[in-house]
């Protein structure tokens, strides 16, 4: 069962949720302003560039801060051990965002990729007190993603919620059953996820997201 878990924990990894996002906005998800308005080069382009800030590059540093012995595992199972690498992986989406800011692309990626560093920002704040799901804070994210996504371009994404909802249910059986987190840490982890991006995004709902 733990080598279940621990597929299902690598497959869905936080890092891996905002390239899934993009994928699911370009390809996944038809007939929408994102699948016919936007040129199949700007495509793969946007998900490439994404796929590099928010997880090759934050692994890279993983690696790196572990050879250094600055942390014990790449894995971060140790409370003490997620500080500064969440921090940096934050400056790594706020990088991405300043590359893109200037860039005609839609707006609401722009959004996103700022709510996963803000996300990411705040689950190093919250880490100095109290454990948290990054795994969690992943697939909240990917939903509240959805959800603002749905309600701007007024399309109906349930059967995605409810993939989305089953797949984070799997997650956080997975990190309970690899003891990596106690219920507590899960739910919190989720809904901070959840409530960044749907917070952000309808926060900042006035913008033209064109």
């Amino acid at each position: 069962m733990k080598t279940l878990a621990f597929i299902i924990s690598v497959l869905f990894h936080p890092l891996l949720m905002l390239t899934y996002a993009c994928l699911l906005l370009f390809y996944g998800i038809h007939n929408t302003v994102y699948d016919f308005l936007t040129p199949f080069n700007t495509k793969w382009r946007i998900v490439l560039l994404v796929f590099m800030f928010s997880f090759a590059f934050p692994v890279l540093n993983l690696f790196l801060l572990y050879r250094l012995k600055r942390i014990p595992s790449i894995t971060l199972s140790n409370q003490q051990d997620r500080t500064f690498p969440y921090i940096m992986t934050s400056l790594f989406y706020f990088g991405l965002f300043y590359l893109l800011m200037d860039i005609n692309i839609w707006n609401s990626i722009k959004l996103f990729i700022i709510g996963g560093g803000i996300s990411m920002l705040l689950a190093a704040l919250i880490n100095l007190k109290f454990k948290i799901s990054a795994h969690m804070i992943g697939i909240g994210g990917l939903l509240g993603i959805l959800i603002s996504i749905s309600y701007l371009t007024k399309y109906d994404l349930t059967i995605f919620y409810i993939i989305v909802i089953i797949t984070a249910g799997l997650i956080g059986f997975a990190r309970l059953q690899l003891q990596e987190h106690k219920p507590s840490q899960i739910y919190l982890g989720f809904l901070l996820g959840l409530l960044v991006q749907i917070g952000l995004f309808f926060g900042l709902s006035k913008i033209t997201f064109a």
